[in-house]
């Protein structure tokens, strides 16, 4: 079965806001490898329509390889929108999710593939509060913002995680790897 993954960006702080961070060569390399190995990502509008900058990059490159690189990972990467105002995504690696959030998710880790990265605040909130997030994975930039959206905010229970991984940057930023405590046994189980 595919594992959901919430993979964000946030500061020292806890805000999450994918224009705050150190958006470094290094890190543009990250996630190019992390689209690379994920089968679908999920988006809400706010974070679907930041993103659509790198379509700009598909058709007139930077000349920098890591952001033209990533530039082409995310354009290949199937994602799926949840919208209630979009009526197109304008992106032909992009389609408007038909079902709300659950029955899509379920839909989608039932399917044979990588796994499903949720990359919204809000979408990774709302998987938190469905019990359906199998891991994180936070990089947490060395910036503290002092104002805009908290990621864990509106939870509605105690969920336990266990740190699997640490990556680190030469920038300071460093990507926590957490997955879901009852995950990790199920896993230790069937080893």
């Amino acid at each position: 079965m595919r594992k959901v993954i919430g993979a964000i960006n946030m500061t020292i702080d806890g805000i999450c806001d994918h224009t705050v961070g150190i958006a470094d060569e290094e890190l543009h390399q990250h996630y190019s490898e992390q689209l690379d190995n994920a089968g679908v990502i999920l988006y809400g509008r706010t974070t679907y329509q930041l993103m659509q900058f790198w379509q700009t990059l598909i058709k007139n490159p930077s000349g920098q390889k890591s952001m033209d690189d990533f530039a082409v990972a995310i354009d290949k990467i199937s994602k799926i929108v949840f919208s209630r105002t979009l009526t197109n995504t304008g992106w032909d690696s992009a389609n408007l999710a038909t079902n709300p959030i659950e029955k899509e998710v379920l839909e989608l880790k039932q399917q044979a593939g990588k796994d499903i990265f949720a990359g919204s605040r809000s979408l990774i909130i709302q998987l938190m509060n469905l019990n359906m997030l199998d891991e994180f994975q936070i990089c947490i930039h060395p910036v503290i913002e002092g104002k805009g959206l908290p990621l864990f905010d509106k939870i509605k229970d105690r969920t336990i995680y266990k740190l699997v991984k640490t990556k680190t940057f030469g920038s300071g930023a460093i990507v926590l790897y957490y997955q879901h405590y009852q995950t990790t046994q199920q896993q230790t189980t069937t080893n």
